[in-house]
């Protein structure tokens, strides 16, 4: 599949999670990251929209340790947070 396309419909699934907070918190990342990833990162982040939007977002406050699989640069980067929109 094209690499535009894929990220498109990350873009899509990493926004509309369901739950305005999971929205935030991962569409946010996706926002703030997406664009530089390789190929594996995508496929990675393809994946991590599988789990359960409780799950990532313990993973990424760090209430919860992430499975393997996904433990890395990509939800080191996640728990950094610095990607959360806040409304002022």
């Amino acid at each position: 599949m094209d690499r535009d396309i894929r990220l498109k419909r990350l873009h899509f699934r990493a926004h509309h999670r369901g739950v305005k907070e999971a929205d935030l918190l991962i569409g946010g990342f996706f926002d703030a990251r997406g664009h530089a990833w390789n190929d594996d990162e995508i496929a990675l982040f393809e994946d991590l929209l599988e789990e359960q939007d409780v799950d990532i977002m313990a993973w990424a406050i760090g209430t919860e340790t992430p499975p393997a699989r996904y433990a890395g640069p990509i939800i080191e980067a996640m728990q950094v947070l610095n990607y959360v929109p806040i409304a002022r």
